[in-house]
């Protein structure tokens, strides 16, 4: 099979863990050609959606990680899948590049997130339709109704609905000197929403990445813990990433969401859970591959490429 992965630059890509990357060494691994392209590299010309691509070949080395062959001009239905790994922020154009993988699909294309389902599932939102699972959230962008959602609970975490990473995560306490300041700029003047979820003392132990392949959740998680200091478990934001076994609690929310999820089109799903309590629906470009399999021993590239085989087996 032919692959198409829409990708950051490859040269911001971190080898060592990047989970697009193990996505590709799997694929290639199992005698499939692998191409990328970058966002920008997408059109719409005369009824077709197109872009500029190359092909490459996958080393071990994870200094030097790829031969790129010669870039050409293809029509993404012309590959057997395209893959979506483009990073947030879920800005105007990630939303652009949706609207052109839709309409990608309509041509034949088979894109996996479906473009359809990615924009329906906002990161952040999407645990509003999984209420039972998510601890006391508030989404305004009314101040008065974060301040007094504060007063209620007496200590909260805030947070934009369209980054990823940790980035403008705040924890914010009732009796926070900087408490108005930093109500002020998350909101912007009341023009942008941001959600207020009660403070998950868990964090201490984790903030659990459970993926999600075709709706069925791998054995594993992984456990971001924060840093001395710091209530976010994000790797980028200096968390130590642990895995480990699956919770009772953890199977229960996995297995409870994964087979509707998988319906819509969203084949792999990366679950942020502290605690007892499901925080996010990550439907963009999903990672921590890597830290599980070299921990573990769990091939989870090699699951998800099977996963991937499947669905574009049942498509012919």
């Amino acid at each position: 099979m032919q692959f198409l992965f829409i990708i950051d630059p490859p040269a911001t890509l971190k080898a060592y863990k990047d989970t697009s990357i193990a996505m590709m060494r799997a694929a290639q691994a199992r005698g499939h050609a692998i191409h990328i392209c970058e966002q920008p590299g997408i059109a719409w010309r005369e009824g077709t959606v197109s872009a500029c691509v190359t092909p490459i070949t996958l080393r071990d080395d994870d200094a030097d990680w790829y031969r790129a062959g010669e870039p050409s001009e293809r029509t993404l239905r012309s590959f057997d899948a395209v893959l979506m790994r483009k990073d947030p922020p879920f800005d105007l154009e990630y939303i652009t590049s949706t609207w052109l993988l839709s309409a990608a699909e309509r041509e034949g294309a088979c894109v996996i997130n479906a473009p359809q389902a990615v924009r329906d599932h906002n990161e952040k939102l999407a645990i509003a339709e999984f209420s039972r699972f998510v601890a006391p959230t508030l989404v305004t962008r009314d101040a008065d109704r974060v301040h007094a959602w504060i007063e209620e609970q007496g200590d909260v975490v805030l947070k934009r609905l369209d980054v990823m990473g940790g980035e403008n995560i705040f924890r914010v306490r009732v009796d926070d000197p900087n408490r108005n300041v930093i109500v002020e700029i998350m909101l912007q003047g009341g023009t942008r929403s941001i959600m207020a979820q009660r403070y998950i003392p868990e964090i201490v132990q984790g903030d659990k990445r459970i993926l999600l392949i075709d709706g069925k959740p791998v054995p594993y998680a992984l456990a971001r813990i924060p840093k001395a200091g710091e209530s976010r478990g994000n790797l980028a934001a200096g968390g130590r990433g642990v895995a480990q076994p699956l919770s009772a609690r953890d199977r229960e929310i996995a297995e409870t969401l994964g087979p509707g999820l998988a319906a819509r089109g969203l084949l792999l799903v990366g679950l942020d859970v502290i605690g007892d309590w499901l925080t996010e629906v990550n439907v963009t470009s999903p990672t921590c591959f890597r830290e599980i399999q070299d921990q573990t021993g769990f091939d989870v590239a090699g699951l998800f490429i099977e996963a991937l085989e499947r669905r574009v087996a049942a498509r012919v």
